[in-house]
């Protein structure tokens, strides 16, 4: 049986946690190799309230905390690159792009997942890695040691407009329901993803959702929503499926 693998592309330490990381935990637990590519080391972030550390330390507390959430989650030690928190938009595109490609080069997943157009909550950094993504994916037939591989399937975070409304969440950037490809219920795996995301502390002070009451919080973090952003056939004649991956 051919090993399943997905390969994550975020802007920060926390991104992994907050909106897939019951998903990705419970990929885990089926047998899928899931590797985190984390673009840059959080250094523009919050050091917490009372600080935890001095702005010089960030970076390698926050290296710290991803680490700590990709084992609490069962994944592989993540991968980072060194761009500036803040600064993605205005990195040059063609060196992360060709950064991505190299690590899809080492890795060979058969499915990417990174942030939408919008980034999700319209962060430029992770509208920056998201459309650097989607055209790392893209680009995927076109480079001469990629021919072959069997990177089928791009998903993107998402947050459906209903769930958006209902919480009352205007900063989301929310997409049409019937826009969303998969639904995950992710309550077996509830403990592991609430552990990973106490893993980044610095940041807990602004994630106002971590204060409501437990109710909401499952709401909103109970369940993980992604779309379907691009797709082709492998070379197999597939095209890899979260839902499969998740249910066998």
């Amino acid at each position: 049986m051919t090993e399943k693998r997905l390969l994550t592309v975020f802007a920060h330490p926390d991104d992994e946690s907050f909106r897939p990381g019951g998903t990705l935990a419970l990929l885990a637990q089926k047998g899928a190799r899931v590797q985190v590519l984390t673009a840059t080391r959080g250094g523009a972030g919050s050091r917490g309230d009372p600080p935890l550390c001095s702005p010089a330390e960030l970076p390698a507390v926050r290296e710290a905390e991803l680490r700590c959430a990709c084992a609490a989650l069962g994944l592989l030690p993540p991968i980072l690159l060194d761009y500036q928190d803040g600064q993605l938009a205005e990195a040059d595109p063609e060196t992360l792009i060709a950064e991505i490609l190299g690590i899809v080069r080492d890795l060979r997943p058969q499915i990417m997942l990174t942030f939408g157009a919008d980034g999700l909550s319209g962060h430029p950094d992770h509208i920056a890695i998201g459309l650097a993504a989607a055209e790392a994916f893209r680009r995927v037939e076109d480079v001469p040691a990629l021919s072959g591989a069997n990177v089928s399937a791009l998903y993107t975070l998402a947050v459906p407009r209903s769930l958006a409304e209902t919480l009352g969440m205007k900063q989301i950037r929310a997409v049409p329901d019937e826009a969303i490809a998969l639904t995950v219920d992710v309550s077996s795996v509830w403990e592991a993803k609430k552990f990973a995301i106490r893993c980044h502390r610095t940041q807990l002070g602004g994630s106002p959702i971590l204060d409501a009451p437990e109710a909401r919080q499952r709401l909103f973090l109970g369940t993980e929503h992604f779309c379907l952003a691009a797709s082709r056939l492998a070379s197999n004649g597939k095209i890899a499926n979260l839902l499969e991956w998740l249910e066998n």
